[in-house]
């Protein structure tokens, strides 16, 4: 199984060469902790460029089937960040199957903060943060830049002070609504076609007698799920957001890209699909389109 969810969050990272011939130099500071659970040591890696800095940040969610791990790591996919002189942050947050996806969204706002409140040791804009990820990764990205979580001032922890928000997303067929996953009506709860992503779905709930239980109301459900769907969260302050999504995807269809595309455009939020013809999850060559991304990052993570 563990072995599986490996393979799942380097699946994309597999198609896309793992040093590209012009990688530029950089220095890699390895195992930051931005939190602690249960603990857990909550990690990530700091690629600064040896070159010039453009004074903004990418944060690069390292997640497959909402599971992630530094293996997931592959400096090739964001190479063209390095390249262009973004200091670059990969997310490595808490895995299923011992945490679900409300616990891994608590894990990257914390890791968003955390990012921002380094901004002056990093030497980067705290307001230029840019996030990517394929997949659940991209879900995730999506997440931080529209159900983000503002600073509350009277906050103990100081990083709950900061702002969780992404000022920029550029992200790889991601899901975004899972109470109508393909068609309308049709649920994504670990269930149809992401049944064999049960675990990152397991809700709990307290239970009276004592500990928890799972939550089998399907109403409970499918709060939770409009809860982690981005489509429910878009608004005029959500960030610039670029899909690239195959046209013949199975896993994460492309209706998914649609549908939040249109409620992004309904706010007048600047938006764009990419749809790539005839290819599904993944594909040899997503490398370029990571340019494409960078081009998004360029434009909407402006030096002021």
């Amino acid at each position: 199984m563990l072995s599986r969810l490996v393979l799942a969050v380097v699946a994309i990272a597999a198609v896309v060469p793992l040093l590209p011939a012009q990688t530029p130099e950089f220095t890699r500071t390895e195992d930051v902790i931005y939190g602690r659970k249960f603990g857990l040591a909550m990690t990530l890696d700091v690629f600064t460029p040896k070159g010039k800095k453009n004074g903004a940040a990418v944060i690069m969610v390292i997640s497959g089937g909402w599971y992630s791990a530094h293996e997931g790591i592959n400096v090739g996919f964001f190479a063209e960040m390095l390249k262009r002189g973004y200091t670059v942050f990969a997310v490595v947050h808490g895995s299923q199957p011992k945490f679900t996806i409300p616990e891994v969204l608590d894990d990257m706002h914390r890791a968003t903060r955390f990012v921002r409140s380094n901004a002056k040791k990093y030497e980067f804009d705290p307001d230029r943060i840019g996030i990517m990820g394929a997949s659940a990764g991209g879900h995730l990205s999506l997440m931080q830049g529209t159900a983000f979580k503002p600073g509350n001032e009277k906050a103990k922890d100081p990083l709950e002070q900061i702002s969780s928000k992404a000022n920029a997303v550029g992200c790889f067929f991601p899901p975004t609504d899972f109470l109508n996953y393909g068609k309308e009506g049709e649920l994504a709860l670990g269930d149809g076609v992401l049944k064999g992503f049960r675990a990152p779905f397991y809700f709990m709930e307290a239970d009276p007698r004592g500990g928890f239980k799972e939550i089998t109301d399907e109403a409970k459900r499918k709060e939770i799920g409009k809860a982690i769907s981005p489509a429910y969260h878009v608004s005029k302050d959500s960030a610039p957001s670029l899909i690239i999504h195959g046209d013949a995807d199975k896993l994460v269809p492309i209706q998914q890209a649609e549908v939040v595309i249109a409620k992004f455009k309904e706010k007048n939020v600047p938006c764009e699909l990419v749809v790539k013809k005839g290819k599904e999850h993944g594909w040899p060559g997503i490398d370029k389109d990571i340019i494409t991304i960078a081009d998004w990052f360029d434009k909407y993570l402006p030096a002021k």
